[in-house]
C-alpha cells in the first residue's frame, strides 16, 4: 500500500480504435456488444479476408503538419490518441516541466507496411528506390520517440514489446516511474497497425485467426464453445497517470487509481499459453499484492479473451480457480478484435470507464458461456453493477503475463 498522495492515479484517456476514436463513441461502441469486423479490400485473396480496422479519423488531417509523412500508421494513432489523452488531463505542454515528463508506448512489430512496401521497390527498381525515411517509420521505438517530440516530453521514453501484452507493460513502467520519483507524468499506452496480406497470411497459417469469413462480424467470440481464432485489429490508448497529490495540488482530476500491477512469464511455448496458467497465476498474485487486495475484494475482470481455444481455456480456468465468489467478466476483443499490443490499453481504458460508468460492457457474439466455466460472464446487454476494485489481464506470444489493479476514485466526501 502507498501514502493516498504518492498513488498513482489516471487524470486522461485518448483512444483511436475500430469501434470509435472518441471516449463517448469508443464506449457506446462497447455497451451495444456488437463485432465491427469486416471484410477488408486489401485483403482479398488471403485465407482470412477480414479484420477491425480503424477507420476514422483521418489520420493526416488529425496529426497535421510536416511531420505527418515521416509517420507509419500506428504513429500516426498513438500521437493522436496521446494528444486527446493529454488534453483530457487538463495538462498543458507549453507548461510543464518536459525534464519530469516521461513517454511509455508499448508497440509489438512496428511499421511493417512501410518495410514490405520497400522490399518492394528494393527488388524491382534497386537500392536507391529505397526510402531514406523506412528505418524511422519501421522501428516499434517511433511512436514514443513522436509522442515526445511533439509533446517535449524530455524525460525516460521508452518502447516495451511484450507481444500482446505490451500496452499494459507500458502503463505497468508507468506506475514504477512515479512510484520512483523518475517522473511527475508519464504519457503511457500502446499502438498497432499489422493488418497486412503479410501479418494476416502469417497468423492464419498457424491456425491464430478465426476462419468465420461468411460473417466477420460474429467471428470474434471469447468464452464461447465455438471459437476458432481471434480477429485482428488495429489501434492506440494512451492513458496519462500521475500521483495524487500532484493531481490535488494542480486542482486536476483523477478518473481512477492504478492500485498495482503484477507480471510474469510463463516460459513455456514461444505462442501456446501455460495451459496451467501458472505465469498468469503469478501476475495476478503479484497485482492483488501490490495493491493490497485479498482475491475476493475483486468485483470485475476485463479478461483478456481473445477468442482462441487455448487461451480463454487457461484464462476461464484461472478466473474460475483464482476467483469462486465469481467476478463479473467482460472481454472488449468479441467487438474491437485483438489490437495487438494496443490491446492492453484500449483494455486499461475500457476498465477506467467501467469503475466511473458502473457499468460493465457485454462480450460480443456470446449468448452464454459454457456451463461448466464457472464465469458470470456478461452477456446480451451491458450490467448495471458498481465497481469498486477490477483487473486487467493481457498476455502474450512469448508467455509474457500483465495483470493491472484499477481502484475506483472515492467520492468527495
Amino acid at each position: 500500500m502507498v501514502r493516498d498522495g504518492a498513488a498513482t492515479v489516471v487524470t486522461g484517456l485518448g483512444l483511436v480504435t475500430p469501434v470509435g476514436a472518441d471516449e463517448d463513441t469508443f464506449w457506446a461502441g462497447l455497451c451495444a456488444g456488437a463485432g465491427v469486423a469486416r471484410h477488408c479490400e486489401e485483403l482479398a485473396g488471403m485465407p482470412v479476408d477480414f479484420a477491425c480496422r480503424a477507420d476514422g479519423p483521418d489520420l493526416d488531417e488529425a496529426v497535421g503538419g510536416r511531420a505527418v509523412f515521416r509517420m507509419a500508421r500506428f504513429v500516426k494513432m498513438a500521437l493522436v490518441a496521446a494528444r486527446r489523452a493529454v488534453a483530457d488531463a487538463g495538462l498543458r505542454p507549453d507548461r510543464w516541466d518536459g525534464g519530469r515528463v516521461g513517454v511509455v508506448l508499448g508497440v509489438g512489430v512496428g511499421g511493417v507496411s512501410v518495410l514490405v512496401d520497400n522490399v518492394r521497390r528494393l527488388d524491382a527498381d534497386g537500392p536507391p528506390a529505397v526510402s531514406p525515411l523506412l528505418v524511422p517509420m519501421m522501428m516499434p521505438n517511433a511512436a514514443a520517440g513522436e509522442i515526445a517530440i511533439d509533446l517535449g516530453a524530455h524525460g525516460p521514453s521508452l518502447s516495451p514489446a511484450t507481444a500482446c501484452a505490451s500496452g499494459a507493460t507500458a502503463i505497468a513502467l508507468a506506475g514504477d516511474l512515479l512510484t520512483s520519483g523518475s517522473c511527475d507524468v508519464v504519457v503511457a499506452g500502446g499502438a498497432e497497425s499489422v493488418v497486412t496480406p503479410l501479418v494476416v497470411s502469417a497468423f492464419a497459417g498457424m491456425g491464430a485467426l478465426s476462419a468465420r469469413t461468411g460473417d466477420p462480424a460474429a467471428a470474434s467470440r471469447p468464452f464461447a464453445a465455438d471459437r476458432d481464432g481471434f480477429v485482428l485489429g488495429e489501434g492506440a490508448a494512451v492513458l496519462v497517470l500521475e500521483r495524487a497529490g500532484d493531481v490535488r495540488a494542480r486542482g486536476g482530476r483523477a478518473r481512477a487509481v492504478l492500485a498495482g500491477a503484477g507480471a510474469a512469464t510463463d516460459a513455456h511455448h514461444p505462442t501456446a499459453p501455460d495451459p496451467d496458467g501458472r505465469g498468469a497465476e503469478r501476475a495476478v498474485e503479484a497485482a492483488l499484492d501490490r495493491a493490497g487486495w485479498a482475491a475476493g475484494e475483486v468485483d470485475h475482470i476485463n479478461a483478456h479473451g481473445t477468442s482462441t481455444p487455448l487461451n480463454d481455456a487457461m484464462e476461464s480456468a484461472l478466473i474460475a480457480r483464482l476467483f469462486p465468489h465469481r467476478p463479473s467478466v467482460t472481454a472488449p476483443k468479441g467487438v474491437i478484435g485483438h489490437t495487438l499490443a494496443a490491446g492492453g490499453a484500449i483494455e486499461a481504458v475500457a476498465t477506467v470507464l467501467t469503475l466511473e460508468h458502473g457499468l460493465v460492457p457485454p462480450i460480443a457474439n456470446l449468448d452464454a458461456p459454457p456451463p461448466d466455466s464457472g464465469l458470470d460472464c456478461v452477456t446480451r446487454n451491458p450490467r448495471r453493477q458498481h465497481v469498486e476494485r477490477a483487473l486487467s489481464h493481457s498476455f502474450g506470444f512469448g508467455g509474457h503475463n500483465v495483470v493491472l489493479a484499477f481502484q475506483r476514485v472515492p467520492s468527495p466526501r
